[in-house]
């Protein structure tokens, strides 16, 4: 058993902060002295610094609690969560030290203010932070959608480009998201058209047929033919859609993310997303040019 004091030393943290853990029901001391003195176990020590990685992630207290408290939680699997939260984190900021360093060599870079999507970011994190039971059932748990803002601050240049070639503008894109954002709800239970239902259909039967046997290479003509059908697919009805390398390269990043992952070897059978991926890469780097 360790003293509050202690904790306090060990961790860096404070022991008015440990206090108000105990008082907000977020981290309980493990026993109380007959004098009242808070005193904390390893299980205790161990919850803590699971609440301090979810802290450098960026969560709030309510969050972290919510998170915790769930009958379902797994310690091991929220460390590797956690684990690649903080890779895409290091990704991104070893991204801005590499462009620093650009700029300290005298190199001229290209303004960013075209490719800014903190306004679209700040309203996913305001959709999280007010709609956690949509966050919860649609993408599976906050850390899901919290890689997928990851993801998106990751490729910022790549999903901009996207989004001016499909709306426009990066103005015109948020705008139409953070509508999508507002009325998220009545969106997801709003019948499908007889026409979306068939598009769904004839993507559904080409992913399966693409995922049908994982051991054919995905150079095959025959595979690499199924790409090209999703692709055609897509752009026949997406009319503002361009099927270069950076469109591509959102599908390959959507098919490697957690969510999107479970829920396609779900469908398709264990190994398909990956199976996917491979095959769009393949596509994307022998049949595309960078701007089509």
């Amino acid at each position: 058993m360790r003293t509050i004091s202690q904790v306090a030393e060990l961790t860096g943290i404070s022991t008015r902060t440990l206090q108000y853990y105990d008082e907000i029901g977020l981290l309980k001391p493990s026993e109380l002295t007959e004098s009242g003195y808070r005193l904390y176990d390893d299980e205790a020590l161990q919850k803590l610094q699971q609440i301090l990685f979810f802290k450098e992630l960026g969560f709030k207290l309510k969050e972290i609690k919510e998170i915790l408290q769930k009958p379902d939680f797994d310690r091991i699997k929220a460390f590797k969560r956690q684990k690649e939260l903080l890779l895409l984190k290091r990704n991104r900021t070893d991204k801005l030290i590499q462009l620093l360093s650009r700029l300290e060599k005298g190199e001229q870079c290209m303004s960013f203010k075209e490719f800014d999507l903190s306004d679209y970011i700040t309203a996913l994190e305001d959709f999280k932070n007010n709609s956690t039971d949509d966050v919860i059932k649609h993408w599976g748990s906050i850390e899901n959608f919290d890689m997928f803002i990851q993801k998106i601050k990751d490729d910022e240049a790549e999903v901009a480009k996207l989004a001016i070639q499909q709306f426009g503008s990066i103005e015109k894109y948020t705008e139409a998201m953070k509508h999508n954002l507002e009325h998220f709800s009545k969106l997801m239970e709003t019948q499908l058209t007889e026409e979306v239902k068939e598009i769904g259909k004839q993507s559904d039967i080409l992913y399966g047929r693409l995922a049908a046997n994982l051991s054919e290479d995905v150079s095959s003509p025959n595979i690499q033919s199924i790409v090209d059908e999703l692709l055609q697919l897509v752009q026949k009805n997406s009319a503002n859609v361009s099927l270069d390398k950076s469109y591509i390269n959102v599908l390959i990043d959507t098919y490697s993310s957690d969510y999107i992952k479970s829920m396609t070897d779900s469908q398709y059978g264990k190994g398909a997303s990956d199976y996917i991926v491979k095959a769009f890469r393949y596509y994307s780097e022998n049949n595309v040019s960078e701007n089509n």
